[in-house]
């Protein structure tokens, strides 16, 4: 299940509401003179969780009895709910009681809602629903009287009209993308449409140009926006092309630098890097929207290591390392973005080891805010400070107004290792300091190592630097180095607190020390958008103090041994085993 919206409910404006109502009377029943192939990835599970009773949306449980439950109180949740993802989830089941089900949520949708009524009518989500109707338009057909299937031409006609006035005045960035596909993809699909599909295909390649940077990123920062936006274009390719017509040559310049930039965002695990709000992406996503892009493009780019969208990525062997090395999006997404300046992580082959704790938008205003601080990423903070300062009080007001000016990033590459030095000065105005970190990964990506500094220089900063310690009476300014880990594998401190072993579930063993300070191992959590609670994990700490205009750790993270080239993981999930909620 692909879903477009992370930001919470998309606004539905006053002309939105009033163009859907105007438009809603007198639609005539159109005629389906095509239908885009589905292109989302369903979940078997989901499909019959969702039969059962269970929609899971974006971390939040809300149960059905026979129908599809429209109401949610998480803004991300009712979006998914109004825009139909859920089709993609009941089609992997594919049975009878899954399009009956299907064909019930849409009749009552339309009923309920179809006339402008309700949260669904942000022009965004109305291209989300019409692509997700229009791609399971047989199966929502089948086997349906011609009342019900006049009533969903209808429908399908006005949403298209609906999407031809307001399209243009969605919110920038994904929204009006997606908007702009839903009306593409109409006008592919609807008898009497044709004329508008050139003029919205140039549409759409204007706001994927405006959205998508030089180097292929997007101003939010959060690669799994990117990655959104990168499947949409890929349907809006295929979709075309099933047409007989070939994609604009600018929009194929732009799937290639989005595939580069994601390429240095995926970890050797294949998923992506989880900052800014996003995770790792849907289970496939990402491997077959750039098969889509690599059939296009006989001698597609590889990435191994390099910056994209403010991210430094270090790749060698089986392993590699993500890091953030840039100032978060204050303007581009405030509410959405964290103090994760410098974190970074870790993946080796199959399996995640050094992580962010997540997003926990999904989880309720403490889960987000939490999850935003700087201790709830794999950098050092400050005791009681983030990197960037918060304002607000909930979910909808908790903006990031200020953090880092200054970010530090040089590529340092010898015959035997790749190398990246960072800074940062978020810390500079509230205590005098500046961040800079070292990260050496060894050229088989057997080590990594690193050196941590607060370095507090020039006179303004250490005035201030003085000022804060003379508050601590000489005991030095509190700091922690926190390196959170994920939940499946098993960590354990050893050789008398001076080292961790971390037991990967392939069975790799990696060992963590650090200049012979004393480690401890705390709590932690790993969040998702699609689990209901977090999961419980653990974080290595380093609890030091800084009581001179310099503090320096040096830490090494190595493999115990070396890893067999046959290595595979001991233990396999089983894809259509339905998780417990």
């Amino acid at each position: 299940m692909t879903q477009f919206s992370k930001t919470g409910t998309s606004p539905v404006s006053v002309l939105d509401r009033l163009a859907a109502r105007l438009l809603a009377r007198g639609q005539p029943v159109t005629a389906l003179i095509a239908h885009p192939q589905p292109r989302g990835t369903g979940q078997f599970a989901r499909g019959k969780q969702m039969l059962a009773g269970n929609f899971v949306m974006a971390g939040e449980l809300v149960k059905a009895d026979g129908t599809v439950p429209f109401q949610a109180s998480s803004g991300v949740a009712v979006d998914a709910l109004h825009g139909f993802d859920w089709l993609d989830d009941l089609a992997a089941v594919g049975d009878v009681n899954a399009r009956k089900l299907a064909q019930t949520g849409l009749a009552d949708w339309v009923a309920r809602y179809g006339r402008g009524r309700g949260p669904g009518w942000g022009a965004g989500v109305a291209g989300r629903r019409l692509m997700n109707w229009l791609t399971h338009a047989v199966m929502l057909m089948q086997g349906q009287e011609k009342p019900f299937q006049d009533r969903f031409l209808r429908a399908l006609a006005h949403h298209a009209a609906f999407l031809a006035r307001r399209a243009g005045h969605a919110a920038q960035g994904l929204p009006r993308i997606t908007a702009h596909a839903g009306l593409l993809f109409a006008a592919l699909s609807l008898e009497g449409w044709e004329r508008r599909i050139d003029p919205t295909a140039k549409a759409l390649i204007a706001d994927c140009d405006r959205q998508i940077g030089s180097d292929g990123g997007v101003a939010t920062r959060s690669p799994e926006d990117l990655l959104h936006i990168f499947v949409l274009m890929t349907w809006v390719v295929q979709t075309l092309q099933d047409r007989g017509r070939p994609a604009d040559a600018r929009l194929l310049g732009l799937l290639g630098r989005v595939a580069t930039a994601l390429r240095v965002l995926r970890h050797a695990d294949g998923g992506l890097a989880r900052f800014h709000g996003g995770g790792r992406g849907n289970e496939g996503d990402l491997l077959a929207a750039l098969a889509v892009h690599d059939a296009l493009n006989p001698a597609p780019a590889k990435a191994t290591a390099g910056q994209v969208m403010g991210f430094a990525r270090l790749s060698a062997g089986r392993s590699s390392v993500i890091v953030d090395a840039a100032p978060p999006p204050v303007g581009a997404a405030p509410a959405r973005a964290h103090a994760s300046t410098l974190a970074f992580e870790l993946t080796s082959n199959r399996r995640p080891v050094v992580v962010s704790c997540g997003d926990g938008t999904s989880l309720g205003v403490d889960w987000q805010r939490a999850s935003r601080a700087s201790a709830s990423h794999s950098t050092l903070s400050i005791d009681g400070y983030s990197s960037a300062r918060f304002t607000g009080t909930d979910r909808n007001r908790l903006k990031l107004t200020d953090g880092p000016r200054n970010v530090g990033c040089e590529f340092r590459h010898t015959s035997y290792s790749r190398a990246v030095a960072l800074s940062h000065d978020g810390y500079l105005d509230t205590h005098g300091l500046e961040h800079t970190r070292f990260l050496d990964l060894s050229a088989d990506g057997r080590v990594l190592s690193g050196e941590d500094m607060l370095i507090s220089g020039g006179r303004a900063a250490r005035k201030r630097f003085d000022d804060v310690l003379a508050r601590t009476r000489g005991a030095g300014i509190a700091y922690s180095l926190r390196f959170h880990l994920h939940p499946e594998v098993d960590a354990s401190v050893d050789m008398n607190g001076t080292a961790v072993s971390i037991v990967l579930r392939s069975g790799e063993i990696w060992v963590f020390r650090a200049d012979g300070h004393t480690l401890t191992l705390a709590p932690s959590v790993y969040l998702e958008k699609a689990r209901l609670k977090p999961r419980a994990s653990l974080q290595i700490m380093l609890s030091l103090r800084a009581q001179d205009y310099t503090s320096q750790v040096n830490w090494v993270l190595a493999k115990a041994q070396d890893t067999p080239i046959a290595l595979r993981d001991t233990v396999q999930e089983n894809p259509l085993a339905v998780p417990d909620l």
